[in-house]
């Protein structure tokens, strides 16, 4: 900690220090996001096993789970509003969300924030988010799946098979996100 000759900590480098740590965090969580899909595992289809079927409730009314979601390829995403990488993919979801919802592919967006609802409600309406977003604020299913790092998605086909689990941001509106999701819905 920088003290001034007077005993005092030296409020501006504090700041100046703050100010950098949170640039390399911001360059960080951008260097990760640009790994391309075309890195990703996809599971060979017989060695498919089955998604872990749950019921959370829907932040816009009602409860939701996979079996909601049968015959859809889903985009299963595990998610928090202080998760700043979370909030870095949430556009891109968006975006690939209205490209394909009518094809048959759907996004669960799975929020494992704690406490108050309304800090999901202000994140999804700050961000313009039109997908389900399911609550899991006892990390049910997030515990289910085996997340322990957010964001973390899975890719589940039409059959509700798991085809990719993908930790980290990921562009979804990268040339192989769209290859990726035309190629599961042709299925």
């Amino acid at each position: 900690m920088n003290i001034c000759p007077n005993g005092r900590v030296n409020k501006q480098s504090v700041m100046k220090k703050i100010i950098i740590f949170s640039l390399l965090l911001i360059v960080s969580g951008a260097v990760q996001a640009s790994a391309p899909l075309a890195d990703l595992f996809v599971v060979p289809e017989v060695e498919r096993h089955d998604a872990p079927d749950f019921v959370s409730e829907n932040l816009r009314g009602g409860n939701a789970g996979l079996a909601d979601y049968k015959g859809k390829v889903v985009l299963l995403n595990f998610w928090a509003t202080w998760c700043m990488p979370c909030r870095a993919e949430m556009p891109g979801m968006e975006t690939l969300w209205q490209k394909y919802k009518d094809q048959g592919f759907v996004i669960a967006a799975v929020s494992v924030d704690e406490g108050s609802r309304g800090r999901i409600e202000t994140f999804s309406k700050l961000l313009d988010l039109s997908f389900p977003i399911l609550l899991d604020p006892e990390s049910k299913v997030s515990d289910l799946y085996k997340v322990s790092d957010m964001p973390t998605s899975f890719l589940i086909d039409r059959n509700g098979k798991i085809i990719s689990r993908i930790v980290g941001t990921e562009e979804w509106t990268s040339p192989e996100a769209i290859q990726l999701v035309e190629e599961l819905l042709s299925q």
